[in-house]
């Protein structure tokens, strides 16, 4: 069922106001929002239409019969029915407020029924690599070459903080001398925010490895594709922890955070657009308070 938006009175439905922020998100991929994000959207409207389907046993629903129940009722149903963890839950949750307000916003709905709904963000805690685990990744000889390669990527990323997205598009040129050392100096995909990271030995000697006549370093590769080589690359060295692609650029910025690197830094090198974002990476370790306390110790001098 297509459904058309009706202005006013709260006479518009459910589904059709989610249609009308897919088509105006759509609008802006490629330019400020990236196509991950609108299929995010679009997998919200496909858990609310499936919620009105089972719950509701209806097509769509007006918005003027929206109550602040529905959207409690729409949160326990995808955690008990849908059996989604607490991330996707919040996720869909969130979504399904945005649009309502947004609509409110446009006059389709007189009043707000999901103003004062709140969630917490139960996420589970990121995975990443210590430095003993990145030694053993780094050490270990792969027969095959295509697991080497995957191996590679994860080392660029884990010592670099780029997404998968930007290493994919990282050019020969964006890596320029600046005081007498190796930088790459480019532009987020996801947000477009200009990033400069200076490449350690680690990331120079694995482009060096993989040089060719292409300007991109790595070539052609696909996500899907190298989070699998991933798995079986973690596998093979014996690190019993549920790594992924992203996990590389968490393992930076715990590594670097833990060896002293402000956050103000760290933040401009991931090219976040607010620094309350790269605090989710910063997850400060035990050995990191250790340290700390041990400083504030010798200074203090008690």
């Amino acid at each position: 069922m297509k459904s058309k938006e009706v202005q006013g009175n709260g006479q518009s439905t459910l589904l059709a106001v989610f249609d009308e922020d897919l088509k105006r998100l759509q609008q802006r991929v490629g330019k400020d929002r990236s196509e991950h994000t609108w299929r995010g959207l679009l997998q919200g409207r496909n858990y609310v239409a499936d919620f009105l389907k089972v719950h509701e046993q209806a097509e769509d629903i007006c918005l003027a019969r929206l109550t602040p129940q529905f959207i409690n009722d729409f949160c326990v149903w995808l955690s008990v029915y849908r059996c989604l963890r607490g991330g996707t839950v919040w996720l869909a949750c969130q979504q399904l407020k945005g649009v309502v307000t947004r609509a409110h916003q446009r006059g389709a709905l007189s009043w707000n029924p999901f103003a004062g709904f709140h969630i917490a963000k139960n996420i589970r805690p990121r995975e990443f690599l210590t430095e003993e685990e990145l030694q053993r990744l780094m050490a270990h000889r792969f027969k095959k070459p295509t697991l080497a390669y995957a191996r590679d990527v994860f080392l660029f990323s884990a010592f670099t903080g780029l997404s998968f997205i930007d290493m994919k598009e990282l050019r020969r040129s964006d890596v320029v001398m600046l005081n007498g050392a190796y930088w790459v100096v480019s532009r987020r995909h996801k947000t477009k925010v200009p990033y400069q990271v200076k490449l350690l030995d680690v990331p120079l000697t694995i482009i060096d490895r993989y040089k060719s006549d292409d300007d991109l370093i790595f070539g052609s590769m696909q996500y899907r594709t190298m989070a699998k080589r991933i798995r079986k690359v973690i596998e093979k060295v014996g690190i019993n922890k549920r790594i992924s692609l992203h996990c590389a650029r968490h393992t930076f910025a715990v590594m670097a955070i833990n060896n002293g690197m402000p956050i103000e830094s760290l933040s401009r090198i991931l090219g976040h657009t607010n620094i309350t974002t790269t605090q989710i990476y910063a997850k400060i370790t035990l050995q990191k308070l250790d340290d700390d306390m041990t400083r504030l110790a010798e200074t203090l001098k008690f």
